[in-house]
């Protein structure tokens, strides 16, 4: 009967333990609450990353009709300097780039976009002596 005493006490004594470890114990809850800090962190985190990207798909779609408008209105303007001084020489024309009876009817005229480089080295990393000590 003594071990069956010392069996249940010991049952009992480890559930109220596990409990109170449970309820009790401040580095669990402060690690519950962090948990959830981070998890809805990252759901603002992913919900911001779409909003990014919706935001960078729509500016696309932006500047692809903003392409789209500047070439027809330079094709317009280079078409109409053609058909109202067709006797200007090509220097004086700001519109010197000629269009064809075809490019004139096509969206698609190629237009001459600026590079952001050079075709050969410019030498501005070459280690140059400039006189100073």
């Amino acid at each position: 009967m003594t071990w069956e005493y010392a069996l249940i006490g010991l049952v009992v004594g480890i559930a109220v333990g596990a409990l109170g470890m449970r309820f009790g114990n401040r580095k669990l809850r402060d690690q519950q609450v962090m948990q959830s800090e981070l998890d809805r962190s990252k759901a603002e985190l992913d919900e911001y990353r779409q909003e990014l990207t919706g935001h960078f798909a729509r500016s696309a779609e932006l500047l692809d009709n903003m392409a789209t408008d500047y070439r027809q209105l330079y094709q317009h303007m280079a078409k109409s300097s053609n058909n109202l001084l067709p006797d200007m020489p090509a220097q004086d024309n700001p519109f010197n780039y000629r269009l064809t009876g075809s490019e004139a009817d096509n969206d698609q005229a190629p237009v001459e976009m600026p590079r952001d480089y050079s075709d050969g080295a410019s030498g501005l990393l070459r280690g140059q002596r400039t006189g100073r000590k």
